[in-house]
């Protein structure tokens, strides 16, 4: 792309990177203070396609470069040589606005996990509860567990499905007990989950937070703007470069510059600024300001086993929407009720069990489902002809580790992700049984009067090898990149921000999004990529007001 003229855009206290449902929450709290100017950078474009808006239009908008940034992964040994598609959110709202919309926290022990492993008990469970539930709006009303009145609004499913109350039944009968809540830090059960919408519509970062931060004069707000680096004086972060239309920018941080551009593209914007292994960036040609060997590296994502059922006597969404008068339906339905398939998350049925009950060393759930009244071949493709179901089920704590890198010093050069799927026994072992649970449920008593019959995997994959090469055909990503700029100690050699954020080793930088968890939360990431991003801003202002503090002593005593 030709460069035709450098710019300078500003000086502002803040500058975020990314306008994910990170960067919402923080550009809302950050210019809560008045005094306090911010800058919101997004790559992508507004948040103006009815399709984000629409439940079921996540159909619309993965794959299509004008919500997604259309990454693949390197091809993986795991997944029998496949590259997939990786999607991510580029536009306001970020992932948000494109993902299944699931209201999920994860379990009590992944957030004492991280406090252990950051030495901080402000990661806790009991620390982070109340963070979860300043910002929520749930559909029950404040309770232990549970907040009203804030932004992010949780509802229940606007639709129920026959074939999913009997998979339910069906779990209930292997020995999965029934729950109505999955987020009380134990998500152990069966049930339906909640969902980020509001009267059937979804409810993304960018309406919950941003739209009333950008009624403030002190949020200055650029879409289209594609991050090149960041500017650095010594070993301080001082400001960001980046791209809108032919024309580079130049603006300048007071105070601190804040990555909040995702598990994929934060590592990658912290490469091409000079922040990574020294030795890689180096052959790449980039000068290194902080050699920092965990950037990039602890990439952790749920991957999903899709087992599809064909079933006989009861409806799907297969059928109901294979012919013209059955789409009329749904259409008027969601246009009248705002319910109906229309208002569907891409999963609605949950359930979260042991791979392995047997097994000593699993104290919790390690699979969590996602259960579907539909089936096809792969995302993207037609649904079958016939009625069907599909069981995704994902291993919840997966053992294996990848990587996201540049390729080279472009900034417009999709990174190299490679999430080396299924690369350690373990992860082999467990998915064998969770393909083995699966056909337990559905061989109970309560799906037998629909016949279910496999046609993915397909029985033919018995043994345990067997399994792990049906795991392998057809594993898919879930979504849940993190873990790729991990919090830890200063003295954590694969750390890359402390347990405030910081970048280890520089100043004016910190990175508040979900490439920071040390381990990957045990159920859907969004919302604890919120609850990250609310105690972020807690820690920002805290630490402006101690400076403010210190200079006024300082003063004083001039």
């Amino acid at each position: 792309m030709k460069q035709t003229a450098r710019k300078l855009e500003g000086e502002f206290d803040y500058i975020i990177v990314g306008a994910g449902t990170a960067g919402c929450v923080l550009a809302n709290r950050l210019t809560e203070d008045a005094d306090v100017s911010v800058l919101l950078l997004e790559a992508g474009g507004k948040d103006d396609y009815h399709w984000i808006h629409v439940p079921v239009g996540y159909l619309y908008c993965i794959g299509n470069p004008r919500t997604d940034w259309l990454y693949k992964t390197q091809a993986e040994p795991g997944l029998n040589g496949r590259a997939l598609s990786y999607p991510r959110g580029r536009v306001l709202g970020g992932c948000s606005s494109i993902n299944g919309m699931i209201y999920m926290r994860g379990q009590r022990e992944d957030y004492d996990e991280w406090a252990h492993f950051t030495g901080d008990p402000n990661w806790s469970w009991d620390a982070v509860l109340p963070v979860f539930k300043r910002s929520e709006d749930h559909h029950g009303g404040a309770s232990e567990f549970h907040g009203a009145g804030g932004e992010w609004r949780v509802e229940k499913q606007r639709l129920k499905w026959k074939i999913l109350e009997t998979f339910s039944q069906a779990a209930q009968q292997t020995g999965l007990p029934a729950t109505d809540d999955f987020n009380r830090g134990d998500n152990s059960g069966v049930g339906y989950f909640d969902v980020n919408q509001k009267s059937g519509i979804r409810w993304n970062a960018s309406k919950a937070f941003l739209r009333t931060a950008m009624k403030r004069p002190n949020l200055t707000t650029i879409t289209g703007a594609h991050t090149q680096r960041l500017v650095f004086e010594g070993k301080r972060c001082v400001g960001v470069e980046y791209r809108g239309g032919d024309i580079d920018y130049v603006a300048k941080a007071r105070c601190e510059v804040i990555l909040s551009a995702g598990a994929v593209n934060s590592p990658q914007i912290l490469e091409l600024s000079g922040i990574g292994n020294g030795a890689r960036l180096q052959r790449l040609g980039i000068d290194v300001v902080g050699d920092l060997r965990g950037v990039g590296e602890n990439l952790q994502d749920h991957l999903q086993l899709r087992m599809a059922y064909k079933v006989n006597g009861v409806r799907t969404l297969n059928t109901l929407s294979a012919h013209w008068w059955g789409k009329l339906f749904i259409g008027l339905q969601y246009a009248l009720t705002r319910g109906g398939p229309m208002s569907m998350a891409p999963s609605q049925l949950g359930a979260f069990a042991k791979s392995n009950p047997n097994d000593a060393s699993i104290t919790r759930p390690d699979l969590e489902y996602h259960v579907q009244p539909l089936s096809l071949d792969r995302f993207g493709e037609p649904l079958h002809a016939f009625n069907a179901f599909t069981a995704s089920v994902c291993t919840l704590r997966p053992t294996s580790r990848g990587s996201v890198h540049i390729a080279s010093p472009d900034a417009h050069a999709a990174p190299l992700i490679a999430p080396n799927y299924l690369s350690t026994e373990r992860d082999r072992e467990v998915a064998a049984n969770a393909l083995r649970l699966t056909r337990r449920i559905a061989a109970a008593p309560a799906l037998a009067r629909y016949a279910p019959q496999e046609i993915l995997p397909g029985i033919a994959f018995q043994t345990d090898e067997e399994l792990a090469q049906a795991a392998g055909n057809i594993g898919t990503t879930i979504f849940h990149p993190v873990g790729t700029c991990r919090m830890g100690t200063d003295n954590d050699p694969g750390a890359v921000v402390d347990s405030r954020l910081r970048v280890i080793g520089l100043r004016g930088l910190r990175i508040v999004d979900a490439s920071i968890m040390p381990t990957i939360t045990s159920g859907n990431t969004n919302s604890p990529t919120l609850m990250i991003a609310e105690r972020a801003s807690e820690m920002i202002r805290a630490d402006r007001r101690n400076v403010e503090v210190q200079e006024a002593i300082a003063t004083a005593l001039a």
